[in-house]
């Protein structure tokens, strides 16, 4: 920069010499100038105000004032032992340059006043004398052998003072013009060389002034640069001079402190206010003058940083060493030495990494990262500099610093050498002048004559910075920027020599930096970066696998958390690399012939084992939590591509080819179970799975008679047997080892635990692709099984899982807490997902009794049977105590799903709906007796409808809708009734017959015509005249007793009720008579009679039936309750009515009817998508890239296929995005014409997708979502929604409507146990009104997807204004709309190689994130939308589970049916009742 200027260092060096020749006392006798000195001295210095009052200056002329200056200068060069004198000496200057001041001092002559700048050189000049050493004494400054130490001490403090005067003169001074600035800067210059430029001897002046004189010289230099900027020949000395003090560790300290503040101050008006902006301690941040103009900053700025030349020169202490003060020390010692062995240089290692470390600072600077320490490092500005930019700057020295030691630097030095023993030997010699080379080291001397402490590996933290440096520059490149292919070969030259392992195989400081700052290494599409992955793997298998990582560190400290994690980060961008790249061959940097060839799928098997054993070592939570996330990630893209690239060719008979339509159902149920039983196997389409209704019964599951027993070395076994490539291999071992840590070291972690769980559910969905994993079963009976050895780690998986609700319920109390009753609620959902996956466990004897076991467990709080062979308790006999409400409601979910679901889902009504699609009106279209217009179909109001059913609730929780009338397609006679049961799990409809045979014994005709009958005989028979008698013959015979004339005779009762009615008695009788002896003589003389032939006739058909009676009475609802009277618990105990009448006659029943429907029964989530285009950042753009004529990337348009199935609106019975038309029954309609095929905004189409527990619609948004939101907000607020808020507000929990006052359950987990009849009272679930506040205000989640087309877009992502756009309805139920702090983003950003990156935010908080989805994963397009969906149903589950006030779908419909009850019930009596079912309906 400087070459073309001349240097002032003879300058410098003339003025150090030749101070002492000033004086004109230095030609007489010292004890003569020392007698002189310290008269006139003494005398000047009573004027200064020290010890008196201060009086004007007796120095009136120039002459005098001169001729004092030569006294005081001779004085400033006594000895040392004059401390006073040259104390006096010191004071006087120091007053007298208040000359430049805006008020001088009193005492200061007038002569100086006039000609401040004159005299301020001058006295400047005469100031070397304080600091160069004496005359007659051999460097007396720099040894404490020749002078006390109290003595440097008090000769510091002159110094001191000296520099504090110098520097507050050039701050204040107004007055000071160029050539004083130079004399100055000159002055600091030679003084720092008298100090700085010897070797370093601990405590001497020097040592004790160097950070002093340093940073007065770097801080009067910027004033400088505001005031009269230096001359080039200035900036260039002061490079020179740099160059020979940087065996001080003060110089590259302070140059760094400078360097950093011109940074600060260069980034403010360089990228605005808007740029981070560094942040530098308050002193430091003062530095910098105010008045530096821009330009100032820039040009001071850059010739700062060049100050000290290459860093890398400090690696080679020969350069250092390489001066006339180093020589000297040489040739006078002892022993002798070379120049380098100075035992000052042993901290070149340290200066060489402070020099490293503040080139990244500045590096950081410009990246906008957080300083050194900070935890949470927040994400790169997007108006920062190109990579290239900060190459040009600092590229060449950290490209250097990265290579010192390794293989390439030991060839360029072993060239060096052998090119300078060609030379002639001679001791080289020269000046500063232009001699030193800053970027080249030298390698004259042997590197083997080094001190150990000076040997290339003791620069280890140093290469360490500077690699890591240049990592952070590289992962800094943003989406489409451009980075020079030099650039790129040296970092990856300088890459893989640092990634080159040692024997010893410790983790180094050079390999931790590199994984440290390498997390987005492969995220970024760097050319040609895929040829470092082997590198990069042999690092991984050293870092993570090792349980106590050995850290090879000297002076740079790291967290191996923090370390694990960012190598966590790197395994998690490159899983998919080896099935993407699949047999591509990786090329190498050093083009060896000789080296194999290794391809991309070699690398999967190493990767896979890396996973594998670093998720068996991993202790940190979030560490965990990545690691699972990686390892579902694995086994999904494993089974996909099996599927897609293999599976075409592998179909075996038997198995069918399945639609796309129906291979969408990846998570609802597999028919793999199904297939393998019978001796088949399938496989579906890409990001496919099948639906099982329609092969679920046609299979008989096998019993699973195979021990299920594993040693403990089954993991090693495994290792031996099984091949990595199979996904079948990788489902396995994933299945055991997350079942094993889960039980043995997770269950104590609600995160990693929520994740373990969730991986095995999604583990449960895959469909494993198996062609010899077969085992062949004879059983007793001679037939011929075949199974799935799949089939026994499923059951194994179920085992483990169920073992660990055990586990977690039998816990002390002390340990029940939210966070314990959350893992066991996902445990009970991951059971179900496992049971309605494989359904065939269930045919299992065992499983199936340890499935019911944990279910009775969390539904009473114990198990029947505590071990086996116990006596089982019986349920009466149980004290009902789940571990809390939350557990018992999951548990009950489970059991309804076994009981209902497995192995039935999806019904024929399809995923979209678990209940039936048939209601009252549905119904009375098919019934005979709805009137007809025209002989068209008749309509009927609903309340029309419901007039036909009789209502009835049992259990407080299940509504009964009897229909007594046959529907119009069944004409047999026969008693019909129609059944709507609204329980809750949903609404089902059942249609009922009583038959006295079964259908194929009835015959197709119920009535035949009348066959006709034998011929009758017409005999006559006599009817023989008999006696009636009213007692046995012998009954005179028998010994009256008292009771016999108990009985009154007829005379008797004639004297005590008169004769007159015994005699009306008596002609009753004989009346009686008469008449029946006149009708049997009628009968004989009729045809009709007995006597005569007559026909037999059937009897009309009946088709009046009590049908509802006859169901109630047959299913045991009308068996009234018996109370034993001498019991008063149950006498005074209020009657259990098994049945309960409902009034159907309100008009506000079909709306609480309609409102119940209304409830799913299923939890229901929306996600958003969105289309960024680069550069947009506006709502509007955003919106607008979903119109008709834009164009987007189809990529984008095919993951919209594999997140659900597209459905019509219109058609839909599930949920749709929008409360206000979702679970409605709907009629088929004409589809109309969608202009594009990702046209999902909810007004006509919908992505839809759905499971036996959840589901989920994927709303593509558009401006006509504005409007729609806007249209529903007013129609909302102009209507009185009161009612429905306390319904829908399913974040809160309402108390049992039907059941009696009790005591509120104040975050207790004991339940009520009193008031116990023969019947376990349900527990008392938690009253909404004392419900925590905070929890109340929590809304359901809000979940963007967000497809990216430029990464770095994700920091102005507008989720504030987005939110309009994204309403379901349900935000006016809730008491808090949603908030953009509250939002779910999932950014998804397209690379060149056609994988996809992942970026995850969400607020803040201990379950905010789910998986399987990691911040910073690299994705497959094969996988993508099914990752996505189980990312956001699992962040909507752990956002559910951190609310323990949340009402499940189940309780939320049993709290509707209990409120129904309380507004509609009939309190009719046992007689009433029954009454009551012999009404017709209307």
């Amino acid at each position: 920069m400087y070459s073309e200027w001349a240097s002032l260092s003879a300058q410098i060096n003339a003025n150090s010499c030749g101070a002492q020749c000033f004086s004109v006392l230095n030609k007489f006798p010292a004890s003569a100038g020392r007698e002189v000195v310290m008269s006139v001295v003494k005398q000047l210095g009573t004027n200064l105000g020290i010890t008196q009052n201060a009086e004007p200056s007796h120095l009136v002329k120039d002459e005098e004032v001169r001729w004092c200056m030569d006294v005081i200068c001779f004085g400033l060069s006594l000895p040392l032992q004059e401390h006073e004198t040259i104390k006096d000496c010191v004071n006087v200057y120091c007053e007298w340059l208040t000359a430049l001041h805006p008020q001088p001092r009193i005492s200061v002559p007038k002569p100086i006043c006039e000609d401040a700048n004159l005299y301020a050189r001058q006295i400047i000049n005469h100031f070397h004398n304080l600091f160069v050493p004496r005359q007659g004494e051999i460097l007396p400054f720099l040894y404490q052998t020749k002078l006390g130490s109290d003595t440097i001490k008090r000769q510091a403090v002159l110094c001191h003072r000296v520099l504090r005067t110098l520097q507050q003169t050039a701050q204040i001074s107004q007055q000071m013009d160029r050539e004083t600035w130079e004399t100055l800067l000159l002055f600091l210059l030679a003084i720092n060389e008298i100090l700085l430029a010897p070797p370093t001897v601990k405590d001497d002046v020097g040592d004790q002034l160097c950070e002093r004189v340093l940073s007065v010289l770097f801080e009067v230099w910027l004033l400088a640069c505001v005031r009269c900027f230096p001359s080039p020949s200035l900036w260039k000395t002061l490079q020179e001079s740099c160059a020979m003090w940087r065996h001080r560790i003060a110089l590259v300290d302070q140059w760094n402190r400078v360097n950093l503040a011109l940074t600060a101050r260069l980034l403010e008006f360089s990228y605005g206010p808007d740029f981070t902006q560094l942040k530098n301690a308050e002193e430091d941040s003062q530095l910098i003058p105010a008045g530096m103009s821009n330009d100032c900053v820039a040009q001071t700025w850059y010739r700062f940083l060049r100050m000290i030349g290459n860093p890398t020169a400090l690696c080679s202490p020969h350069i250092i060493s390489k001066s006339s003060h180093f020589v000297q020390w040489a040739l006078t010692h002892e022993k002798g030495a070379e120049t380098h062995q100075h035992p000052c240089l042993q901290v070149l290692p340290q200066i060489f990494l402070n020099a490293i470390r503040g080139i990244s600072s500045q590096v950081d600077a410009f990246l906008a990262l957080p300083s050194i320490g900070a935890e949470l490092r927040p994400p790169l500005s997007v108006a920062r500099p190109k990579c290239n930019s900060i190459l040009h700057l600092f590229g060449e020295w950290l490209f250097e610093a990265a290579h010192i030691g390794g293989d390439t630097w030991l060839q360029n030095r072993k060239k060096q050498a052998c090119e300078a023993s060609k030379r002639p030997s001679s001791m080289i010699m020269e000046n500063r002048k232009g001699s030193i080379s800053l970027s080249q080291p030298n390698s004259l001397n042997d590197p083997s004559s080094l001190p150990p402490s000076l040997t290339i590996d003791k620069y280890e933290s140093g290469r360490a910075e500077a690699i890591g440096t240049l990592c952070k520059i590289f992962c800094a490149k943003k989406t489409g920027e451009e980075i020079l292919p030099v650039y790129l070969a040296r970092f990856y030259m300088a890459l893989q020599q640092c990634l080159k392992i040692t024997e010893s195989k410790e983790c180094d400081e050079t390999l931790a930096s590199i994984l440290l700052h390498s997390s987005d290494l492969f995220r970024l599409d760097l050319d040609g970066i895929n040829v470092l992955l082997p590198g990069f793997i042999a690092a991984l298998e050293i870092v993570l696998p090792d349980k106590d990582l050995k850290l090879k560190t000297q002076a740079v400290a790291f967290s191996r958390t923090e370390l694990r994690r960012s190598a966590i980060n790197i395994l998690l961008s490159i899983m998919v690399l080896p099935l993407h790249y699949h047999a591509l061959p990786i090329r190498s940097l050093t083009a060896d012939s000789g080296d194999k060839v290794m391809t991309f799928l070699q690398l999967k098997s190493r990767l896979m084992n890396i996973l594998m054993n670093a998720l068996q070592v991993e202790t940190d939570a979030q560490n965990t939590h990545m690691l699972l996330g990686g390892l579902l990630l694995c086994v999904q893209d494993a089974v996909t591509f099996e599927e897609s690239e293999l599976g075409a060719s592998d179909h075996l008979g038997g198995a069918g080819v399945q639609h796309h339509e129906e291979n969408i159902l990846s998570s609802v149920c597999s028919d793999r179970s199904a297939s393998l039983a019978s001796g088949t196997v399938s496989f579906g389409a890409p990001t496919a799975a099948t639906s099982s209704r329609d092969t679920a019964s046609a299979h008989d599951y096998p019993s699973l008679t195979i021990s299920d027993d594993i040693s403990v070395e089954f993991a090693s076994e495994l290792e031996g047997v099984a091949s990595y490539d199979n996904a079948h291999a990788l489902f396995v071992r994933a299945t055991y080892l997350v079942c094993h840590r889960l039980i043995s070291s997770w269950k104590t972690d609600l995160n990693v635990s929520l994740a373990a769980l969730e991986l095995l559910s999604g583990l449960a969905r895959l469909h494993i692709r198996e062609t010899d994993s077969l085992v062949k079963i004879v059983d007793p009976s001679q037939n011929l099984t075949i199974i799935s050895t799949d089939a026994l780690e499923c059951k194994r998986a179920v085992k483990w899982i169920c073992d660990y609700i055990c586990y977690q319920c039998s816990r002390p109390p002390p340990a029940h807490s939210k966070d314990l009753h959350s893992t066991i609620v996902a445990a009970f959902q991951c059971t179900a997902a496992w049971l309605m996956q494989h359904p065939y466990l269930l045919q299992d004897k065992d499983c199936l009794q340890t499935v019911l076991e944990v279910v009775e467990l969390g539904i009473s709080g114990t198990k029947s049977q505590s071990k086996t062979g116990d006596l089982p308790k019986f349920k009466d006999e149980k004290e009902l105590k789940p571990a809390s409400m939350r557990v018992r409601d999951a548990a009950e979910n489970l059991l309804t799903i076994i009981l209902e679901q497995v192995g039935y889902f999806p019904s024929e009504c399809g995923p979209e709906s678990i209940s039936s699609l048939l209601d009252e009106l549905a119904l009375m279209k098919h019934c005979n007796s709805l009137p007809t217009v025209d002989g068209s179909v008749g309509v009927c109001t609903a309340e029309q409808a419901i007039s036909k059913f009789k209502y009835f609730v049992t259990e407080n929780s299940t509504i009964l809708a009897l229909l007594e009338e046959p529907l119009g397609n069944d004409q047999d006679p026969q008693p019909t009734v129609t059944l709507l049961i609204r329980g809750p799990f949903g609404r089902h409809a059942w249609t009922m017959q009583l038959r006295h045979l079964p259908r194929s014994k009835s015959g197709i005709k119920y009535h035949a015509v009348n066959p006709g009958r034998p011929i009758a005989m017409n005999d006559i028979t006599q009817r023989p005249e008999c006696e009636q008698k009213n007692f046995p013959e012998g009954v005179d015979k028998v010994q009256p007793c008292v009771a016999d004339y108990s009985i009154p005779t007829i005379d008797q009762i004639r004297e005590q009720y008169g004769a007159s009615i015994i005699n009306d008695l008596e002609v009753m009788l004989e009346n009686q008579s008469i008449h029946e002896k006149l009708a049997w003589a009628e009968s004989d003389n009729n045809v009709d009679s007995l006597s005569h032939a007559q026909e037999c006739v059937p009897p009309t058909v009946c088709h009046e039936f009590h049908a509802a009676r006859l169901f109630l009475s047959h299913f045991g609802f009308l068996s009234f309750e018996v109370r034993n009277p001498n019991n008063p618990v149950e006498a005074l105990a209020p009657p259990q009515r098994p049945l309960i009448v409902l009034d159907t006659k309100s008009s506000a029943f079909a709306a609480d009817l309609d409102k119940l429907d209304k409830l799913s029964a299923r939890t229901h989530d929306t996600v958003y998508c969105f289309y960024v285009k680069a550069g947009q950042t506006s709502a509007q753009q955003i919106i607008g890239n979903m119109a008709d004529d834009q164009v987007y990337d189809p990529h984008f348009a095919n993951m919209l296929q594999t997140l659900g199935w597209p459905v019509q609106v219109a058609e839909h019975s599930g949920w749709t995005g929008f409360a206000h038309n979702s679970w409605s029954l709907k009629g088929t309609s004409e589809r109309s014409n969608v202009s594009s095929e990702s046209n999902y905004n909810g007004a006509q189409r919908v992505l839809y997708w759905a499971d036996v527990s959840s589901e989920i619609a994927f709303v593509v948004p558009n401006a006509w979502n504005l409007r729609y939101n806007n249209e529903m907000d007013g129609c909302s607020l102009s209507s009185n929604c009161s009612d429905q808020s306390t319904v829908n507000n399913v974040w809160i929990r309402g108390d049992d409507a039907g059941s009696m006052k009790s005591k509120t359950r104040n975050l207790s987990l004991e339940l009520d146990t009193g008031n116990r009849g023969k019947e376990p009272v349900p527990p008392t679930r938690r009253k909404g009104n004392v419900s925590k506040p905070a929890l109340l205000l929590q809304a359901p989640a809000k979940i963007f997807l967000v497809w990216l087309e430029s990464f770095e877009d994700y920091l102005n992502f507008p989720v504030e204004d987005l939110l309009a756009y994204a309403r379901t309805g349900e935000e006016l139920h809730s008491m808090q709309l949603p908030r953009a702090a509250d939002c779910h983003v999932i950014f998804v950003h397209s690379l060149q190689s056609g994988l996809l990156r992942v970026k995850l935010l969400g607020p803040p908080g201990r379950m905010s994130f789910a998986t399987p989805l990691v911040d910073g994963m690299v994705l497959s397009r094969r996988v993508v939308g099914n990752l996505v969906r189980q990312t956001a149903l699992n962040i909507s589950r752990r956002r559910r589970l951190d609310n323990d006030n949340y009402q499940p779908p189940h309780v939320r419909r049993r709290l509707k049916v209990q409120d129904i009850v309380q507004k509609y019930k009939m309190d009719l009596s046992e007689a009433e009742l029954l009454a009551h079912l012999f009404q017709r309906s209307i």
